[in-house]
């Protein structure tokens, strides 16, 4: 019996190799019809013998192409039109882009066989790519998916890569930035002449210099990792005083001589995302000591374009390969504003013509956890447990930026956007926005956005005409991002645990237990107020809020810290027992006050420093028996603590102790609220050592930044739910 199906296609099915999957597989079982893509995502009909249609039904999805996410497939019987062969159409659109748009993904095998194979035209090619890998997100200009709306559009296929593109048996059928030497983009050296750029910008990285690279999503700053001097210069010019560098090893094995080997971290390093992955770094890691001082852990990424594989396997070891900015910018991806952003930093320029459309830093993974989710990750949509009726901007937070937008049931997390301090960084949140807006047919008529009346993120709510505005409490917004990722309704307590964020009481929150859903929630419990002494000030120097908490607790202070403040001791004790100072419930200022107690850090040059170096101090002690903690309530373990600091106990076990304390502390303040779902989310959580120490059915962000970087998506899903 003849019979005849249409098929909606819904997820990612746009350039990943979908339409030529569907061809290929009707073409086996001898079934007519066609496949198209459309501004929602692809449309397909198939007809013929009973049986061989309800195969293709079932394998479909289950054997779809790597890249692809088939979210759903609505079926539905049409009348037989007498098909006998298959055809892939022209795409058509006629109606609201919803499409979702594939992440950037690492060169696959294939390509990389090709990459090193003499005897291929695209031998060292360094844009090898096919439906299967390259960019995505980093070129694309609209929807569908074609190369007429990429910024590949200018480079004019020649006749061999034409034939691959046209042939729909042919893994680079419609792979739209589809290009060899002939006819696609070229790399060279800016203002030298050389016959071989790679290996030319590779024997100037040997002899110290700091090469400029013109990557994917942006322009990354490169040296030897093993070169102390030339790391030294890269901080000095890029004006980074501590902060780690990421590294980029040549393979896995390159890796493993850099941090500990482990299978969830390789799963991670090789994966099609190859986001860097922050991992314990091994003892004999051959890395200068300035590319991560004081810090326990190396973030190591893989070679994840053409470009990256050649230049590691010329330049002979780990390169440093870190944002290509001054400290506090965004990521250069222009090609003349890099050369006047970094030419003062970079010896050499390492270029390419093919265009950005969509600057995109490299993700960031440490352990379970996103830090970042960027190049990879975004911008893959994520549910909503509510769905939106109306559409959503939700705007995120000041530091660690990121954007999202909303629509139905699907929400798009945009890229990492960073701290909303400059002006080039809040002309590149705008810049994404709008750009997300046209990709995705979303015209936002409700918008998200935070507490805070000084964000810029706020205010750029605030200028918005024409949309309904719903404020949104900073942690509330991290809570609902978990629950909206686990597609949890109901009920749920969560510890929210981070550095600031604006409550509802006009105090400044951090340390807090809500009892809530998407709809609204309770402060249950909280850590101890405290006074912050000289606000933003207290976050640059951790022996402020030392004082406040040792003024807080009655005990007095190590003489070293006293010395640390430089005269300035007195003074800020009277402002930390004044009203002139804010009050805090944060979590992360209480890290910073005992790593400067334990004489971790008492000055930090970048956000998280104290607390990142603490956690460092106490790793590998496992038996350390907790403080007293009476519920959230740190007084009198800091009282113990500073106790046992000025009398020469090992800090070391001090550090593990105190992170004892606050899981511990951490998992009781949980379990008294009697709630059956248990979440944790906040910046603090990027503490190896305190996910380790929680119960097992505590669910933790695992597709969301647990940072200030998931935000935006539960300030939608708040919004969502509200509206």
């Amino acid at each position: 019996m003849t019979t005849r199906l249409r098929g909606r296609v819904d997820g990612v099915v746009q350039g990943v190799g979908f339409r030529p999957h569907a061809y290929r597989l009707a073409s086996e079982l001898a079934l007519g019809g066609f496949v198209l893509n459309d501004e929602r995502g692809v449309v397909l009909e198939v007809e013929g013998e009973e049986g061989a249609v309800e195969a293709f039904r079932l394998r479909l999805g289950a054997e779809a192409p790597p890249l692809a996410v088939v979210e759903s497939v609505d079926w539905r019987a049409v009348t037989p039109a007498g098909e006998r062969a298959f055809a892939i159409r022209t795409s058509a659109r006629a109606g609201e882009a919803s499409a979702p748009v594939a992440a950037d993904a690492a060169t696959c095998d294939a390509c990389l066989a090709e990459l090193w194979d003499p005897a291929n035209r695209r031998y060292r090619y360094p844009f090898v790519n096919c439906t299967d890998c390259g960019p995505r997100l980093t070129i694309v200009e609209g929807v569908p998916y074609d190369r007429a709306r990429t910024t590949m559009a200018g480079f004019t296929l020649c006749d061999a890569c034409r034939a691959e593109y046209e042939d729909p048996t042919d893994r680079r059928y419609h792979a739209e930035p589809n290009a060899c030497p002939v006819c696609g983009p070229q790399v060279w050296i800016r203002d030298v002449v050389t016959d071989d750029p790679i290996r030319h910008a590779a024997h100037a990285l040997a002899g110290g210099a700091i090469v400029a690279v013109k990557g994917l999503g942006g322009y990354h700053l490169a040296c030897r990792a093993d070169d102390e001097a030339a790391v030294a210069r890269l901080r000095a010019r890029k004006h980074r005083e501590e902060k780690p560098f990421a590294l980029m090893a040549r393979d896995l094995a390159a890796a493993w001589h850099l941090v500990h080997p482990s299978d969830a971290a390789g799963a991670t390093l090789t994966s099609r995302e190859r986001p860097i992955v922050v991992a314990p770094r091994r003892p004999d890691a051959r890395v200068a000591a300035a590319v991560a001082p004081r810090s326990a852990d190396l973030g190591v990424m893989l070679p994840y374009t053409p470009l990256h594989h050649l230049l590691l396997a010329d330049a002979g070891g780990p390169l440093v390969m870190t944002s290509g900015n001054v400290s506090d910018e965004p990521i250069a991806f222009h090609d003349d504003d890099a050369h006047d952003r970094l030419a003062p930093i970079a010896d050499l320029f390492l270029v390419n013509d093919r265009p950005i459309r969509t600057r995109v830093d490299d993700s960031v993974v440490r352990g379970p956890v996103l830090l970042r989710r960027s190049r990879g990750h975004a911008p893959a949509a994520l549910p909503l447990p509510v769905a939106a009726r109306r559409p959503v901007l939700a705007v995120g937070a000041e530091q660690k930026n990121a954007f999202c937008l909303a629509k139905g049931g699907r929400a798009w997390l945009g890229h990492h956007i960073g701290d909303l301090e400059n002006l080039a960084t809040l002309e590149a949140f705008e810049d994404g926005i709008a750009h997300f807006q046209r990709l995705f047919d979303v015209r936002p008529e409700v918008v998200a956005h935070d507490l805070h009346p000084e964000y810029l993120s706020t205010k750029h709510a605030m200028d918005l005409d024409g949309v309904e505005l719903v404020a949104v409490q900073h942690h509330h917004a991290h809570l609902a991002a978990v629950l909206a990722e686990y597609g949890v309704t109901g009920p749920a307590a969560g510890a929210i645990y981070d550095g600031t964020g604006l409550g509802t009481d006009g105090t400044i929150w951090g340390g807090e237990i809500l009892v809530g859903d998407l709809r609204g929630f309770e402060r249950v419990a909280h850590l101890h107020p405290v006074r912050l002494p000289g606000g933003a000030a207290a976050v640059r120097e951790p022996w402020r809020m030392a004082c406040a908490w040792l003024l807080e607790a009655g005990a007095e202070p190590p003489p070293a810290l006293v010395e640390a403040a430089g005269g300035r001791w007195d003074a800020v004790s009277r402002l930390a027992r004044s009203e002139l100072a804010p009050v805090t419930t944060s979590i992360g200022r209480l890290f910073d006050a005992v790593a400067a107690i334990a004489g971790v850090r008492t000055h930090a040059s970048y956000e998280g420093q104290a607390a990142v170096e603490l956690e460092a101090l106490a790793s590998g002690i496992d038996d350390a028996e907790p403080y007293e903690m009476d519920a959230l309530d740190p007084r009198p373990m800091i009282r113990a603590l500073t106790r046992d600091i000025i009398a020469g106990a090992d800090r070391r076990r001090v550090a593990a102790a105190f992170h004892a304390t606050i899981a511990r502390a951490t998992a009781a303040a949980l379990a008294a609220t009697g709630a059956g779902t248990r979440v944790v989310a906040g910046g603090v959580f990027a503490n190896r050592l305190l996910l380790e120490r929680l119960p097992g059915d505590v669910l933790v962000p695992r597709r969301v930044p647990v940072n200030d970087g998931g935000i935006a998506y539960g300030q939608a899903a708040i919004a969502a739910a509200a509206t």
